[in-house]
């Protein structure tokens, strides 16, 4: 029986050695072997990745999107805003929330009077360390001169009445995972009267 301190010790997993496949500006690509807690050793493909953040921007009775390309996906997706934690040249990472008004910016030309952290999920947690932060951004105002989103980045701001958005999530036009874990949950705060 697994100690009160520790009930999924008989889950965890100990890394025994990790070969590193490549290093990208955002992904490191791992072959981790690991030991289960009965000693037996097993492979794990990982992609290390900083974290990132998404952003549910409302104004309003609308909710602020962009559609993107997606190559992975192969099709141009609706989505919240949403972008990566820079790392730092001092091996850290930038921190949640500064990313979250950076990318906020970047993507759609707003910056928000209001946030509130709404959560963290991962993204993807059988192959990457991916942790996400979702945020609340409301009264939202332009970005005096901005100039569109950066140079790698091909997108169009959509602006939907929230509903509407919400509803086209629960019937599969929105198919990416962060996007309809934030207007889901943006469909909740609305219920309990918190919007």
């Amino acid at each position: 029986m697994p100690e009160p301190s520790q009930p999924d010790a008989h889950l965890r997993e100990t890394l025994v050695e990790r070969r590193v496949l490549h290093e990208g500006r955002y992904l490191t690509f791992c072959v981790d072997t690991i030991r289960d807690p009965d000693g037996g050793i097993h492979v794990r493909e990982v992609a290390e990745h900083p974290g990132a953040i998404a952003v549910v921007a409302v104004d309003g009775d609308d909710v602020l999107l962009v559609r993107q390309f997606r190559h992975a996906a192969g099709e141009a997706l609706l989505e919240i805003p949403a972008g990566t934690r820079d790392p730092r040249p001092d091996g850290s990472v930038e921190p949640a929330d500064e990313t979250a008004i950076r990318e906020l910016a970047e993507e759609t030309g707003y910056r928000a009077r209001s946030w509130r952290h709404l959560g963290a999920f991962w993204s993807a947690p059988g192959f990457t360390s991916e942790l996400m932060h979702l945020y609340l951004a409301r009264d939202l105002v332009p970005v005096d001169g901005y100039a569109g989103p950066e140079a790698d980045e091909r997108l169009e701001l959509v602006r939907l009445p929230w509903r509407e958005a919400v509803e086209m999530a629960i019937q599969g036009h929105v198919r990416d995972a962060k996007t309809l874990v934030g207007l889901l949950w943006l469909e909740r705060l609305a219920a309990e009267g918190e919007l």
